[in-house]
Order: structure tokens, then sequence, then C-alpha cells
């Protein structure tokens, strides 16, 4: 996921009791801490990490993740974020293995743009030209083949990107995962997700040639001290059965994000419009982006971690 905690309301958290002490370990002498041991590329952007690297002017758990990794390493520590906002493992992060789906519902899905397409031209008098079967086809597995191709080109221009790496040659050493919102919505992406996770995890080790890479996910968690949906917790459930299963043991491991979630935010937001002021000290985007709260990505990137970590001291 991309991050949506403004800079500005780290920016007031990290200098306001009570909350200052949960950004003291990213600060030094009242400014950002911006690591050169631990280096990011995310999308078009790539540095030191520090606040920002989520969508523009906004941070994600990768600052606690990465400050926890570069806490823990002698050797620098790259991060190769990917992420898009609104991306299905059913469809654009859909990866090789999974195949395609039916025929069947492609022809249902095709049939289903094509009446988007001619709804839309009638109401703004347009004339678009209809879907083709091609074009519902290449949007399955785009954004997973985008993801592996960023990987493959900034390892293999790690020294031109990061003057810190110059002569160093980077290897893969783990795998996080942090997705599934869309998969809740329609017929197929819920039930299937069990499924193309599994697959996932098969064809990045696969491409990266370490059938044995820790990977580590996080689970939907936008309900936070809710119970979730029942779509919702579909997703959750198919996350968490990565744990059950026996080839995964010691080098796959889902944790829940909604146990971390920051209740001051939660128990504000509802009402937010009624109390902005108060409101932009805790959150700064909505449920589905988890509030947009700094302290609930902060909690996510530091478990994802430390369980990172955990698989790592055990492998084999």
């Amino acid at each position: 996921m991309e991050g949506k905690a403004s800079n500005e309301l780290l920016e007031y958290q990290a200098t306001n009791d009570p909350t200052k002490a949960i950004y003291a370990p990213f600060r030094q002498d009242g400014k950002w801490i911006e690591r050169d041991d631990v280096l990011i590329k995310f999308l078009n952007r790539q540095g030191p990490l520090t606040i920002g690297y989520g969508s523009p002017n906004k941070t994600g758990l990768e600052l606690a993740f990465g400050f926890a990794m570069g806490e823990a390493y002698d050797e620098p520590v790259l991060l190769i974020k990917t992420a898009w906002g609104g991306h299905s493992l059913y469809q654009k992060f859909r990866p090789p293995s999974a195949g395609m789906p039916s025929e069947e519902v492609l022809a249902e899905e095709l049939e289903q743009a094509k009446k988007r397409v001619r709804n839309n031209n009638e109401k703004r008098n347009r004339n678009d030209p209809l879907p083709t079967m091609e074009d519902i086809k290449a949007e399955y597995g785009i954004s997973y083949k985008a993801m592996m191709e960023d990987v493959d080109t900034t390892l293999k221009n790690a020294g031109e990107l990061f003057p810190e790496l110059k002569g160093k040659q980077p290897h893969i050493a783990g795998f996080v995962w942090f997705q599934g919102f869309n998969d809740m919505f329609g017929d197929h992406a819920p039930k299937e997700y069990e499924q193309n996770l599994k697959h996932l995890i098969h064809d990045v080790r696969a491409a990266w040639h370490s059938p044995n890479l820790p990977v580590v996910i996080g689970a939907l968690g936008q309900n936070g001290s809710s119970e979730p949906q029942p779509n919702m917790k579909k997703i959750q459930d198919a996350q968490l059965a990565m744990n059950e299963v026996p080839e995964f043991a010691g080098n796959v491991k889902t944790i829940r994000t909604d146990v971390l979630v920051d209740k001051t935010a939660e128990e504000l937001f509802p009402d937010w419009e009624d109390h902005r002021e108060a409101w932009q000290k805790v959150g700064s985007d909505r449920a589905y982006h988890y509030f947009g709260s700094g302290i609930w990505y902060n909690r996510i990137g530091q478990k994802l971690a430390e369980t990172m970590l955990e698989l790592k001291a055990t492998k084999q």
C-alpha cells in the first residue's frame, strides 16, 4: 500500500506530547533523520529513508519497517517499494501461475465493461470504442509485471541510483505483502484470494531463485476494533491461512494489523467533520486508509519488521 499519513500530521505528533516519544527514533536534533544506511526506491523517487515515501507528501509503514531493518543489520538495507492504489490480487497483481479466469468469467466481464462504456457514451454524448477481449485480458497481471520489472531494474542499477551501493551487489532478502482491500469486491476475487496468494509467493520465489525466501504478510485490518464485514473477513482468513500451509512453515507468516489500531483516531473518526481541528491532530485520511494514522502505520511497520527478522533468524 502507498501510505496516507500526511507529513504535516507526523510533524505535529513528533513535536507534541504525548505522541512525540513514538517518533523519537526517527528524529535527531529536531529534524527527521535521513538514513544513509537504509535506502528506498518507490516508483520514481529514491534516496535515504525518511518521511515522505508514501503518497505525495505522505508516509506509510516503510518508515518504521526500514528503521527496524537498519538497526538489525550492519550491511546497507535497500527497500524497493511498489504500490499502486486500487489494485487487486485477483486482477492487476495476478501472478502468472494463477492463469487467467475462465472464458465464461472473462466474457461476463467484457459484457459489463461494454455496458459501462455504452452508458457513459449515452450520458456524456461520447463515442468511445467498446472494449475488446484483448483489453480485458491485458489488465490481468499488469501490476505483478510492473512490480517485478521495478525490482529487476532497481537491482541492476543500484549503484547508479544509490551512490552508497556503488560496487556492491544487492540480493533479495525478504518480501513483504500488504494488500487486499480491492479483493473484497466482486463474485470471484474473495473466493480466489487464498490460492492466488499461494501462487504469488511461489512465483516471486521462483523469479528470484530463492525457494525459501522469507515472506511476511500484513492481513487486511481496516476494521480495527470492530468485527470485519463478511468479505473483509474472507480476505483476512485467506491471508491468515498462509500460517497453516505446511510448506510455508518457518518461512511465511501473516500478522494481524487490526489489533494494532490507533484507537484515538478510531474513536474520533465517525464525527471528524464536526471536530476538524482535533481530527487533524490524529488522522489524515479515511478508514480504508487506516485513518492516515502515522501511529497505526508505525505499529504495522514495526511488527512486520519484527516478524521478518524472526523468520530470517530461523531460516534454514
